[in-house]
């Protein structure tokens, strides 16, 4: 029978998948869930069956042959498969997949708009079904690459990936805290979040964190550039304007301490930083030439630091 390379089932009965593929144009009867029942429940979604085609050879395009179950076998320009490798393939084919990737840092602002042009879904409803299951609008989705199944919805989307994420961030809790409470563990993503935008490498992170640390024992401001680069300033230059004008609780010039929310995505490793900082008294960092930071315990040894 001829068969796209990929098909797009719904979910329900056998019978109303095979009414579905059938009002579709394919060769399939309600004969055929006698057989679909013996072989398995038909998956959801689009599932791929390219592996099954085959282009067709030596036969007229009016060819056909009979196969196992009794259907035929029609080559096209397409390409060929049985009515029984077909049925199979709806119980057993692999779902066809895309990946989409948030980078550690990143905001919930560009991780949305890239995700409805890729995935071609609509922002407004990405952003309502986000704001629907997430407890804080910037923290919650971890950094990684994601496989989905093609053709997913907004809500089915954000489901996967908050779920998902909310898991590990509890799995996480409980094995530096020993339980998971929601509010003060997204605290700590909040310091996570700010290691995350300050350090130039992992190695880096767990000296961040000793600096905020430092800083906050002697009740000295943060003063780090990253707080500032929340939603759609993730890639804006931080500015002596910005600094001096922007009034949110992510202004750590303005206000003394942890913004009170997550500024972007962090990784496992900044995580980890919060909870493992190294044992140093810095209290100052500027990025060198090599593209990292110098770090300095007075601020006499940092105004020499510029200069490296």
């Amino acid at each position: 029978m001829v068969s796209p390379s990929k098909i797009t089932l719904p979910q329900g009965s056998i019978t109303a998948i095979i009414a579905y593929l059938s009002k579709n144009g394919l060769d399939i009867n309600q004969l055929d869930k006698y057989i679909l029942r013996a072989l398995g429940k038909p998956q959801s979604g689009e599932i791929d069956i390219s592996y099954l085609m085959k282009k067709p050879q030596n036969l007229a395009p009016e060819s056909s042959a009979v196969d196992g179950f009794g259907g035929l076998s029609v080559s096209s320009s397409l390409g060929i498969i049985t009515k029984g490798d077909f049925l199979y393939a709806l119980t057993s084919a692999k779902a066809a997949q895309e990946s989409i990737t948030l980078i550690p840092g990143e905001t919930m602002y560009y991780f949305i708009k890239d995700i409805a042009v890729q995935l071609r879904l609509n922002e407004q409803k990405l952003w309502e079904a986000y704001k629907a299951l997430a407890p804080y609008e910037e923290g919650v989705i971890l950094p990684d690459t994601y496989k989905i199944h093609a053709n997913p919805t907004e809500q089915t989307l954000m489901t996967l990936l908050v779920r998902s994420s909310l898991e590990k961030h509890q799995n996480l809790a409980r094995q530096y805290l020993g339980s998971y409470d929601e509010k003060q563990w997204f605290k700590h993503i909040a310091m996570a979040s700010i290691i995350q935008k300050e350090a130039a490498n992992t190695q880096e992170m767990p000296i961040i964190a000793a600096v905020i640390y430092n800083r906050i024992k002697i009740n000295m401001p943060l003063q780090m550039d990253g707080s500032l680069n929340y939603g759609q300033y993730s890639h804006a230059k931080v500015t002596p304007d910005r600094i001096r004008n922007d009034k949110s609780p992510y202004n750590t010039y303005l206000y003394k301490g942890i913004p009170p929310l997550p500024v972007g995505s962090v990784s496992v490793e900044a995580i980890r930083a919060v909870f493992e900082p190294a044992d140093v008294e810095y209290l100052f960092f500027v990025r060198n030439k090599n593209g990292t930071h110098s770090f300095s315990k007075t601020f006499k040894e940092h105004r020499e630091n510029f200069d490296k």
